[in-house]
């Protein structure tokens, strides 16, 4: 493996030198999968990925590529960033999980400007993590909000820079009955506390723990509408943001279902277990299983990455995503979620009884493969609601936000 550090290497390319859809082929990425490779036992040993690596990630792209062009950043188009993920999680479902969260810095370019210049001041490549929920009541005080609760879910906390949380409020002087303003606020990782209790059975190495603060005060600097659209003129900040959290996750099982694919090909010609019994190899149920995986995996590839590709267009041409295309982003990912784990479970099934070894990866495949079915953004509802849109109906509020 090499063992280049992060921290002396050159000084990355402007984005205008780069050409994005290669990413996944520059040495800078290789050295990351590379590490991942080594040390994902470390990763779920851990409970999260260590900050060498996340350094790796930053050195690769990673976290630069939501900053806005304006602070150095790649404003990157999605269908670009996704196959990082995806590549990603051909070789570990926690650290493709911890990278899609690239994509996080479209929520913070909803902050105030001059947030993001503090933010930005050191480089482009800032982590972000966000545990949103559930949204915490804060209390509107001169300049600001003050804050205390509790929050679920902020995966990659632990290598993160930044931190946002969920609040809800109403401003002075608004009528009790007014709908609170529901609202994101961030600050240095520094300044909130990590409650330790990610204990799952998947996707252990994300570090997906509980934060939380005590009476904090949170200025108005540091705070945007949740899911606001950012400030400036890149088309990034016009895609829709929901879809593109679906996306993220789902690429993750595109990845892992990729891993199972190859694993089950590799055991395919293992020995017998006992005189007499075939190859799996010669099994028609292998061969006909591992045929249709194959099948599977490409065709939920394919049109997860037509509908990326689609949506963008619309935008560099200076329209907005129409709702017909923002539907088919949200089944495209549902599909891809879904299918990936499929196609993991039934190479699983094929790949003979090697895979209950917990010391081998094809159980790791199957644990992080189920929690990404698990995230709303993918959920079963995906395609009630997709098939509203489809016969003519009007979709829940967010659906085709």
């Amino acid at each position: 493996m090499n063992q280049l550090s992060p921290l002396s290497a050159a000084p990355l390319p402007p984005a205008e030198e780069v050409d994005f859809a290669r990413l996944t082929e520059t040495p800078e990425f290789q050295q990351l999968l590379e590490a991942i490779d080594a040390r994902a036992d470390e990763f779920e040993a851990l409970g999260h990925v260590p900050r060498d690596v996340i350094q790796l990630m930053k050195r690769a792209r990673i976290f630069r590529s939501a900053t806005p062009t304006r602070f150095g950043g790649d404003a990157m188009a999605p269908h670009h960033f996704l196959k990082m993920v995806d590549k990603i999680g051909t070789v570990d479902g926690s650290a493709a999980w911890l990278s899609a969260f690239g994509s996080a810095n479209t929520y913070t370019a909803a902050l105030p400007v001059a947030a993001q210049e503090v933010m930005y001041a050191d480089g482009p490549d800032q982590v972000f993590a966000g545990g949103l929920h559930p949204v915490q009541k804060a209390t509107r005080v001169e300049g600001g909000w003050r804050v205390s609760g509790r929050w679920r879910f902020a995966s990659g906390c632990k290598g993160a820079d930044w931190i946002g949380v969920g609040i809800e409020g109403r401003d002075a002087g608004a009528p009790a009955d007014a709908t609170p303003k529901v609202m994101m606020a961030v600050a240095p990782a520094d300044e909130v506390e990590i409650i330790d209790n990610w204990q799952v059975s998947g996707m252990q190495g994300t570090g997906s723990h509980d934060t939380t603060v005590k009476d904090k005060f949170y200025s108005d600097t540091w705070i945007c509408e949740r899911g606001a659209p950012g400030l400036f003129d890149d088309p990034l900040y016009r895609y829709p943001a929901m879809a593109y959290q679906a996306q993220v996750h789902a690429a993750c099982n595109l990845g892992l279902a990729r891993a199972a694919i190859e694993h089950a090909k590799s055991v395919g010609g293992a020995a017998k277990i006992a005189v007499g019994h075939a190859r799996l190899c010669d099994r028609a149920y292998y061969l006909n299983d591992l045929a249709k995986a194959e099948a599977m995996l490409r065709a939920a590839r394919a049109f997860f990455y037509e509908a990326a590709e689609e949506a963008w267009d619309y935008l560099v041409a200076g329209d907005p995503v129409p709702p017909e295309q923002l539907n088919m982003l949200r089944l495209s990912a549902t599909k891809a979620a879904q299918d990936g784990a499929q196609v993991v479970t039934d190479c699983w099934r094929i790949a003979g009884m090697g895979v209950i070894a917990k010391s081998g990866r094809m159980q790791r495949y199957m644990r992080d493969a189920m929690v990404v079915t698990q995230h709303a953004a993918v959920a079963d509802t995906v395609w009630e609601n997709g098939g509203r849109m489809l016969a003519g109906l009007t979709p829940p509020p967010g659906y085709a936000a």
